[in-house]
């Protein structure tokens, strides 16, 4: 061997080891020392036994120590176990093969239908992409939800909330969109739910037909909170493989307010300080890197409907105010259409899509806002109506309203296995008010 030869093999050699081992955990964070890695590398941990490996990620560093979040439970494993850079970031296999597949947070299948087959693996971070590439949003995409559609209207590529507090209905809402949705394919990410909510989403809320062009990714609430955060950034990256191939993806998440308490917990334990209700600053840099993703692009589009379980039906609490902030619309599921037993439980009047009035007819338009008029009248006045404090021909535009209240409510009323096209509800927004 030449002195060259020799020379370019020390320049090339790599100077730091690959290999560690745990020196110490601390609830569900591990550190480690030795092995050489960057942030977001994932690592090997061997078990003393060395029957099974454990998989970890690098959430940071302390001093000279390497701190790692496992993606699965911690059992088996301890001071001294043998930590393996693997060199590689998460990537999990996309294709055409999802469609009406259940997946985990890594993207293995979870519904006893056989392994899939990766055309082609993808990074779950995705890259972000140049904003002045980015096509306008000006053509409506069809939810099947007559109260959505005709006067929350939601364009192709737009990204809109639906905020909520527990038990009001949101769960339904999604399955209702995601059957009577015109788009080419769903992916719906299910963050933090109980193990039975999913197999009664999939067989109540979404159906067979529903299932027939969805991917479902779980990350249920037993799981630990770096699968309950993967799980929608890999929601969002099979939705981003779809849309390369230039599909129109209808992409649904329930809920970020699960995928932001993850977020904070992995926080906490590498040491962030909690700084609103205990949520940790990069919260607010996490939220709009994920909800970036999604929009219209010169191939395909990524129109994202993302839930928010707000805390005691507080839409002002640090995680809504901020996603309300980033997004382009919202709906608001209020506890008291419910209790009045009028569902979907919209509340139209403190609802809205921004984008609405750039993608509708001028009709359309109209009618929208002689419906929120006639509706904000009646509803301001309820208590006087009520106890017969009002007297007909006081108010003509009122004497309106109180005349076709119950039409309008009714337009408002959908059942779960009810569906409307986006013409149907217009023409019919249109007649009512009239």
């Amino acid at each position: 061997m030449d002195i060259k030869m020799i020379r370019n093999t020390i320049e090339n050699a790599s100077l730091y080891t690959q290999m560690g081992r745990i020196d110490k955990i601390v609830g569900m964070t591990i550190e480690a020392t030795g092995p050489s890695c960057n942030i977001g590398d994932v690592c090997e941990i061997e078990a003393p036994k060395g029957e099974e490996h454990f998989y970890a990620e690098v959430v940071g560093f302390r001093e000279n120590k390497v701190l790692l979040m496992p993606y699965d439970e911690m059992e088996g494993i301890g001071y001294g176990s043998a930590v393996k850079n693997t060199g590689d970031k998460l990537r999990i296999p996309v294709t055409n093969a999802l469609i009406g597949r259940t997946v985990d947070a890594l993207g293995s299948p979870i519904d006893g239908k056989g392994p899939i087959q990766g055309e082609r693996y993808y990074p779950i971070t995705g890259h972000p992409s140049n904003p002045m590439e980015r096509p306008r949003i000006d053509t409506p995409i069809q939810l099947g939800v007559k109260a959505i559609d005709g006067l929350l209207t939601v364009g192709k590529g737009q990204r809109i909330g639906i905020f909520s507090g527990s038990g009001v209905g949101k769960s339904t809402l999604m399955g209702m969109i995601a059957k009577n949705v015109k788009a080419d394919v769903n992916v719906i990410a299910l963050v933090g739910e109980r193990s039975r909510e999913v197999v009664e989403f999939i067989h109540k809320d979404l159906g067979e037909e529903g299932m027939k062009r969805t991917v479902l990714v779980v990350a249920t609430s037993n799981q630990s909170a770096m699968m309950r955060s993967k799980c929608t950034m890999t929601a969002t990256t099979i939705a981003e493989y779809f849309k390369d191939q230039g599909m129109d993806v209808l992409l649904m998440m329930d809920s970020l307010t699960r995928f932001a308490m993850a977020q904070r917990e992995i926080g906490l334990s590498i040491g962030e300080p909690p700084v609103a209700r205990g949520y940790t600053p990069s919260i607010y840099s996490d939220l709009p890197k994920l909800l970036e993703r999604s929009g219209n692009f010169k191939e395909g589009s990524i129109t994202g409907i993302y839930t928010v379980l707000v805390e005691g039906d507080d839409t002002n609490e640090p995680v809504s105010d901020t996603v309300r902030g980033i997004i382009d619309g919202h709906i608001m599921l209020s506890r008291k259409v419910a209790m009045s037993n009028r569902y979907p439980a919209i509340d139209v009047l403190a609802s809205i899509s921004r984008l609405m009035n750039d993608i509708v007819l001028p009709e359309h338009k109209e009618a929208a806002s002689r419906f929120r008029k006639m509706l904000s009248l009646y509803e301001a006045n309820f208590d006087l109506i009520s106890i017969g404090a009002y007297k007909k021909g006081s108010n003509q535009e009122l004497d309106e309203a109180i005349a076709r209240i119950e039409s309008l409510y009714d337009f408002l009323r959908q059942k779960v296995d009810e569906s409307y096209t986006l013409d149907e509800t217009v023409i019919k927004l249109i007649s009512l008010v009239e």
